[in-house]
């Protein structure tokens, strides 16, 4: 018996919709990193992209456990003299509500040319409408 490995051109790929509306961020996007991955498909092969498109909606709900509202920050430096910024979550919410999800999506997928590509197929909405109704997406599974 032989190792099965999936094909890059023989992948089927969905669309999958995810409503944040009052889901914790982390749980939202572990769910989406999975669905990204293609892990929840019986081909998985962990060199190649098997994964499908997710469009999570109503990112700007998306909710923090405890305290994180105002104690977690997410910093960053310009790369000058005194560059450094800091944000807590509520003032990443009020400028950019779809990075909450999309950061920390990104930390849950690989940080290669490999994870690049994957999280290319994700898409983040603050509200409950998308531009992807064409491609018919599905409910996520719950996983």
């Amino acid at each position: 018996m032989k190792t099965f490995s999936a094909k890059p051109a023989e992948v089927r790929r969905s669309w999958y919709v995810i409503d944040a509306a009052g889901q914790p961020v982390g749980r939202v996007a572990m769910r989406a990193a999975v669905l990204l991955r293609g892990k929840h498909k019986a081909e998985y092969t962990s060199h190649i992209d098997t994964g499908d498109h997710v469009v999570v909606i109503n990112a700007a709900r998306a909710v923090f456990t405890g305290k994180k509202d105002v104690t977690k920050t997410y910093m960053r430096y310009s790369g000058f003299i005194g560059g450094h910024h800091s944000d807590t979550v509520r003032e990443v919410r009020e400028k950019k509500p779809a990075f909450l999800i999309e950061h920390a999506v990104k930390g849950m997928i690989p940080h290669n040319r490999l994870g690049r590509r994957v999280f290319q197929k994700l898409h983040v909405y603050p509200g409950p409408e998308h531009p992807h109704a064409a491609q018919q997406p599905l409910a996520a599974p719950n996983s």
